[in-house]
C-alpha cells in the first residue's frame, strides 16, 4: 500500500528517469511509457504539468522529448509530488460531509504536512546516486544537462 496517488508516482518515477538517461539527448514521452508500461496520455498531461512547475523542460522537433529544468540537486520529491498532485483528478472527488470534514480535515493536513516535509528532505541528486548505485542508468558521471 502507498499513501502517494498514482500520479505523483509516476511524475516521480519520470523525473527520476530523466535524470539517469538524459545524457546529451531529451527522453521522449514514448520511451517513458514504454520503459515503465504508463498510460501514454496520462503521461503526457504529467509531463507538461512538470514542465509547468519548472521541473521538466520540453524539446519540441523529431529528436524532442524531456530533461531536467534545473540541476538535480535544486529539485526536491517534494516539489515533484506537489506538480504532479496538481492534476490528479481524484483529489477532487472527495466525500462533502461537513461535519466529518472538520474532524478529518486537520488530522489529514499534519499528517501531509509531515509528509511533505520528509519529501522536501530528499533532493533529486539523492535518488538518482541512490539509482546508480543500485544498477541503474548510465553510470558515467556528466554533471546533467540544463540550461539556466
Amino acid at each position: 500500500m502507498t499513501l502517494l496517488p498514482r500520479a505523483a508516482h509516476f511524475a516521480l518515477l519520470a523525473v527520476l528517469d530523466v535524470a539517469l538517461h538524459a545524457r546529451g539527448r531529451p527522453v521522449s514521452s514514448r520511451e517513458l511509457a514504454k520503459r515503465y508500461d504508463l498510460p501514454p496520455r496520462r503521461l503526457e498531461s504529467l509531463l507538461q504539468a512538470l514542465v509547468r512547475a519548472g521541473i521538466l523542460k520540453s524539446l519540441r522537433g523529431p529528436s524532442g522529448g524531456y530533461e531536467l529544468a534545473r540541476e538535480r540537486r535544486r529539485l526536491t520529491m517534494g516539489e515533484i509530488v506537489r506538480a504532479a498532485l496538481g492534476v490528479d483528478d481524484e483529489s477532487a472527488a472527495r466525500p462533502q460531509a461537513a461535519s466529518l470534514n472538520a474532524i478529518l480535515d486537520p488530522m489529514l493536513q499534519e499528517i501531509e504536512a509531515g509528509i511533505f516535509e520528509q519529501l522536501e528532505s530528499v533532493t533529486l541528486e539523492e535518488l538518482h546516486f541512490r539509482a546508480l548505485a543500485d544498477g541503474f542508468g548510465e553510470t558515467s558521471e556528466s554533471g546533467g544537462h540544463f540550461e539556466i
